[in-house]
């Protein structure tokens, strides 16, 4: 319980100072705010390290797209990935809940590095134009964008069914899919304590090109990530 405590305490004020160090970039160019973006990503690993003893490993470096556009569907355990995916991929732009763009300081930093917002529980305007918004963003930009297909943070045991939405990003983005799978809610959970002296395995893992059939891309999109999971427990 004191290392929780303490580590919580360390994190998120490295947080709030990262943050303030760089709130002049929020009037520079989005370049100044995606450094600040990477060093919270490493900030997050240095803490797990040294206060939790937790390593982390990334597996599977070589099979990163490096020669055309495509985006990274991720599995999702904890707001661990959200930080650390920036110092793996090229300044990626996260889809994400329209809610986190509300928090002060943080929400204003996710609007300038370009995040994608959505609202699961309504209809709106901007949802029904959400994948139109997606292909502008993308057409002007080699940043990958990352979605989160399960949709929300769940425990490291459950399987949910993959959202829809993931394969109609892939039909109409007309792009590859890099699938990625960590086993961060073994260490971070979205409740409850967090564990120290264990490994957060990441796996990136072979790219999926595009001209798969859409509901097949989503199933064969779900069973390796879930097939990789199953490997670290």
């Amino acid at each position: 319980m004191f290392r929780n405590l303490l580590f919580s305490c360390i994190f998120f004020s490295g947080i709030i100072f990262i943050s303030l160090i760089f709130l002049p970039s929020l009037i520079l160019p989005q370049k100044f705010v995606i450094v600040g973006g990477k060093l919270m990503g490493y900030w997050a690993s240095f803490c797990l390290k040294i206060i939790l003893c937790v390593k982390v490993k990334v597996h599977g470096i070589e099979n990163i797209n490096t020669n055309k556009k495509f985006f990274i569907a991720s599995s999702h355990q904890s707001m661990f990935e959200t930080f650390y995916l920036q110092t793996i991929f090229n300044s990626p732009i996260f889809v994400l809940k329209k809610e986190l763009l509300y928090i002060p300081i943080f929400g204003w930093y996710l609007k300038k590095i370009g995040s994608i917002s959505i609202n699961r529980n309504k209809i709106t305007k901007d949802n029904l134009s959400f994948f139109d918004n997606i292909k502008k963003v993308l057409e002007k930009t080699d940043r990958p964008l990352v979605i989160f297909p399960q949709g929300t943070r769940v425990n490291p045991e459950e399987r949910t069914t993959f959202k829809k939405g993931v394969g109609r990003i892939y039909d109409e983005l007309k792009v590859s899919c890099q699938p990625v799978a960590i086993n961060s809610g073994h260490v971070w959970p979205k409740t409850g304590y967090k564990k120290s002296n264990k490994e957060i395995n990441i796996s990136i893992l072979p790219l999926i090109d595009y001209g798969i059939e859409k509901d097949k891309f989503v199933d064969d999109l779900q069973n390796q990530i879930y097939s990789e999971l199953d490997k670290f427990n």
